[in-house]
């Protein structure tokens, strides 16, 4: 490497070079979580997935028993989880989403009658098994992935750190006054149009530029709202509301996303996208299938600088993100 020669606006090495830094090295954040943080850059943390649903892409049904969800989650951090995603609405392709606050009985009927998942319905998947985790692993940091305010107050409640909140703060307006209360940490996600509606949204000439400008105004909505920016990471929301072109700009330019100044997460774990790359005879590969194509993704996004990799496979994505830290870190 080449010797430090002066100013960044002067200097030519590969250390000052302009965009390197961003590229090649990984910002080291306090990611504030209320009554403790974490320290995010040093090494690569992987958050394994709990999909307390019976309608999930990649294994629905599997955990919706909360003794196998627990059971799931203490076999993931034995594998070497960090932290555990719990989730009770799966957020599919197609998948029915209700975009206001349910609050009120008439609003949870409606939910049912939409196909939405109710909020009564959420608690009774996720409560007790984030309620289980916690008193058999104590340490354990858990993030519920839901977008409805009363969930993440009732999660938090029952012992969850982090409110994982795929719409970016857009489908509840209560969510960003409740979490700025709860003082938890925070992921807001991007999502653009809602899963019902993905197939009929129209093509993006630069989706990078779009997904940085929305990302950017969810975080303002949480600023205003008095979400210190300590405690919020941000994902780029990788398969939803893009097509499958769409999602390749957003892996080849992820570095990009460093310029909103905040800690990153990723989830590409068994996505279509993946499929679609390692089709054989014009047939995508199957969801059991996108292992090795996940971990190379995955490996990519940690070389440019992601700091949270959200996975199904815990296992083999530690193992691939100890490797790419020599590298990354």
């Amino acid at each position: 490497m080449a010797e430090h020669t002066g100013s960044r606006d002067a200097c030519k090495c590969l250390v000052c070079a302009a965009g390197y830094k961003i590229r090649r090295m990984r910002t080291v954040f306090e990611w504030s979580l209320g009554s403790r943080a974490l320290q995010l850059g040093k090494r690569t943390l992987v958050m394994g997935v709990i999909n307390v649903t019976p309608d999930s892409f990649s294994d629905g049904g599997l955990y919706l028993k909360r003794d196998d969800a627990v059971q799931l989650g203490l076999q993931l951090l034995q594998e070497g989880a960090d932290i555990l995603d719990v989730g009770g609405e799966s957020t599919r392709p197609g998948a029915k989403v209700e975009v206001t606050a349910i609050s009120s009985q008439e609003t949870a009927l409606k939910a049912q009658e939409n196909h939405a998942v109710s909020v009564e319905e959420e608690l009774r998947r996720v409560i007790p098994v984030i309620a289980a985790l916690k008193e058999k692993r104590p340490e354990v940091v858990i993030s519920v992935d839901t977008y409805k305010a009363q969930v993440a107050a009732e999660a938090v409640a029952a012992g969850a750190e982090i409110v994982n909140d795929v719409s970016g703060f857009r489908w509840d307006p209560a969510m960003a006054k409740t979490l700025a209360s709860l003082k938890c940490g925070v992921v807001l996600m991007h999502m653009r149009g809602r899963p019902e509606d993905w197939r009929n949204l129209s093509p993006l000439s630069d989706g990078v530029s779009l997904v940085k400008r929305e990302l950017r105004a969810s975080l303002d909505v949480a600023r205003l709202a008095g979400v210190k920016r300590e405690r919020i990471v941000l994902d780029p929301g990788f398969g939803f509301g893009k097509s499958f072109q769409e999602n390749y700009p957003l892996l080849k330019r992820f570095d990009e996303f460093h310029e909103l100044r905040c800690p990153l997460l990723v989830g590409v774990s068994r996505k279509s996208f993946v499929g679609r790359v390692l089709a054989r005879n014009g047939t995508d590969a199957p969801v059991d299938k996108r292992l090795y194509g996940t971990l190379a993704a995955e490996t990519a996004l940690i070389l440019k600088g992601a700091h949270i990799i959200r996975t199904h496979d815990v296992r083999a994505c530690v193992h691939a993100a100890r490797m790419a830290d020599v590298v990354a870190s």
